[in-house]
């Protein structure tokens, strides 16, 4: 994956994680990642089905018996972060396993404030190299699983005795990539990959929405290349493949080209729409993470903020932290630049004047 594609996949992932004004206790923050959830079966079926347990891409692909693939999918895994203060303090070196600790919704020590929050780390599945004519023969499935795991850390006073624990817990998690191709033409292809998540639910009340994101694919979202072969644009296809483009049928997803301009072996296949060889804009300064907003508006928000309200955004989270130093260290000069800026200009008859 060049270094381009993986900036675009890396802001589609993290679309919606943390939105202004970056802190916990802020309702907006209580309804994250609107985009590219893949929620298990039982939830979306709870749900009626308006919350997805899978997503579909289906797109063209120019190539021949030689021609192969190569796909990843990419998403973000929820850390639930709980809080515990014990009753009493405690010196360094106890077991953290044997202490009883109270939940609560925030406790300050050692100077820092520590709430509850949902984190969540990055993961990739990486399918094996296929060839297209053997897959347009037999369809082939890909299942994963990712194991539970749960951590423990102290958190400490002014004075390094024990007073509260930090407890982060990731669910188990288990899904299937499903992939089919069907020849449309002579040297053109469909291919479509299918992602599921088949996550069991083990308790017998339903899920709340928080419950289900901890065991849902989140930000997910589907990288194809094409290895002896090339992708045809959905967005802008030629005439002799517009029909065989219009039949494509994507399910919470919208492929386009990716990567440098005129090459055409990589899709990305987003929960946001994008167009054809999307780029971050170069007056960016960093991820701001909130959705159909723009630097300069969030910068400037960012700056309004109390002093009490940067401090809960600092502690909250490494990624809330980090947008904040940034802006606070903005050079004026690099903040002007996100005034606005015009590109591709040219008249509206498509001639030079």
């Amino acid at each position: 994956m060049t270094a381009l594609v993986d900036r675009i996949a890396k802001a589609v992932l993290y679309e919606g994680y943390m939105l202004y004004p970056y802190r916990p206790s802020a309702i907006k923050n209580r309804q994250r990642f609107n985009f590219g959830v893949v929620y298990p079966r039982a939830y979306s079926e709870a749900q009626g089905g308006t919350d997805a347990c899978m997503m579909q891409t289906q797109c063209l692909v120019l190539g021949d018996d030689a021609t192969t693939c190569l796909v990843r999918v990419r998403f973000l895994r929820m850390v639930n972060r709980t809080i515990g203060r014990l009753a009493i303090a405690v010196a360094e070196g106890r077991n953290l396993e044997e202490l009883q600790a109270e939940p609560v919704q925030r406790l300050e020590a050692g100077g820092k404030v520590h709430q509850p929050w949902q984190e969540a780390v990055e993961e990739e599945i990486e399918v094996t190299e296929f060839g297209l004519a053997a897959l347009a023969r037999e369809p082939m499935q890909w299942p994963f699983r990712l194991s539970a795991k749960r951590e423990r850390t102290a958190i400490h006073d002014d004075q390094g005795a024990m007073v509260g624990v930090v407890l982060r817990e990731q669910e188990c998690l288990a899904g299937v990539i499903e992939f089919s191709a069907k020849r449309v033409a002579d040297g053109l292809y469909r291919l479509t990959a299918r992602l599921s998540n088949s996550t069991r639910v083990e308790k017998h009340e339903p899920l709340t929405r928080d419950e289900a994101l901890s065991r849902a694919l989140v930000s997910a979202h589907t990288i194809l290349a094409a290895r002896g072969g090339e992708f045809v644009s959905l967005a802008d296809p030629p005439d002799e493949y517009r029909a065989a483009a219009s039949a494509c049928q994507n399910i919470g997803t919208w492929p386009v080209l990716a990567g440098d301009h005129g090459r055409r072996d990589t899709i990305l296949a987003s929960p946001i729409i994008l167009y054809d060889h999307p780029e971050i804009a170069p007056e960016s300064p960093g991820d701001l993470f909130d959705g159909a907003e723009i630097d300069e508006i969030l910068s400037l928000r960012i700056m309004t903020l109390t002093e009490e309200e940067k401090r809960e955004m600092r502690e909250s989270d490494d990624r809330a932290r980090q947008i904040l130093e940034r802006t606070d260290n903005l050079p004026e000069e690099q903040f002007m630049k996100l005034h606005g800026a015009l590109r591709g200009l040219r008249p509206a008859n498509g001639e030079m004047p």
